[in-house]
């Protein structure tokens, strides 16, 4: 497994990631590295333990067993169950009752799709008041250069095992959906507590999350050092707003 653990935001998966990267390297399934790895509140089985047309999702939380394909996509939600599993347990929860209500065909509707939203690319963020105004402005300027030394009291706990995973490979355009977290966002610091208890339908379905470009953090990319980093408008995007019609005139909206 190709991954560079000394990136800053691999730093709270480093220690267990490694044992169960090291396991993997020796011969061992990846199942039985990451049922190895701690207590996850699911049993890791392989790929073909799920049965043909049985609901991914529903299968987990009627066995009670999460199936593993290779590769790192699996790899980082097996450690993120490990991490994370009242806020898994209950995202899973809420996923099998959807898919028991409406079934897999069609459209997932707006607690489905906040779900995978957040399972796939999901990540805490405990920060002071101006960044956290700054962020749901979309005022990328303000939050990563004027306001840059407050970050420095900020915390961002990556969630989705999916941006994990592409950031074993990082590029510009990389987006968490953040969750404002109170405090302790890290991994077995209390995070995971205050996460299960915000899985909720009618929460989830106002989808509270706000996009941050993560490679725009500071100290995560050498990059951002140089501020003409943030002048990239196609993926640092200013937040829409609404078309305005007049007697006179009609403003389309702004670019997002």
């Amino acid at each position: 497994m190709e991954i560079d653990w000394a990136r800053p935001w691999f730093a709270p998966w480093r220690e267990p990631g490694q044992a169960v990267a090291r396991a993997v390297a020796g011969g061992v399934p990846l199942q039985e590295a990451l049922q190895a790895a701690g207590t996850a509140p699911v049993r890791f089985v392989p790929q073909e333990a799920l049965p043909a047309g049985r609901a991914y999702e529903q299968f987990i939380f009627e066995a009670r067993e999460c199936p593993v394909r290779p590769g790192l996509h699996d790899f980082f939600n097996g450690l993120v169950w490990h991490a994370f599993p009242q806020a898994k347990s209950a995202l899973n929860r809420l996923q099998a009752a959807e898919i028991a209500r409406d079934g897999v065909a069609g459209r997932r509707g707006p607690v489905r799709d906040a779900i995978t939203v957040f399972d796939e690319n999901g990540a805490l963020l405990q920060a002071p008041p101006p960044l956290w105004e700054a962020l749901r402005a979309r005022e990328w300027r303000r939050l990563f250069v004027e306001l840059r030394p407050l970050w420095r009291e900020a915390r961002l706990a990556l969630f989705g095992h999916a941006l994990l995973e592409q950031l074993a490979r990082p590029r510009k355009g990389l987006t968490a959906h953040v969750w404002c977290a109170p405090a302790a966002t890290e991994p077995g610091a209390g995070g995971d507590a205050w996460l299960a208890a915000q899985c909720r339908s009618e929460v989830l379905a106002a989808k509270p999350f706000t996009p941050l470009p993560v490679l725009g953090v500071p100290g995560w990319w050498a990059e951002n050092e140089n501020f003409s980093f943030y002048d990239d408008s196609l993926v640092f995007r200013p937040r829409k707003t609404p078309e305005r019609t007049t007697t006179t005139t009609s403003a389309g909206p702004a670019r997002s």
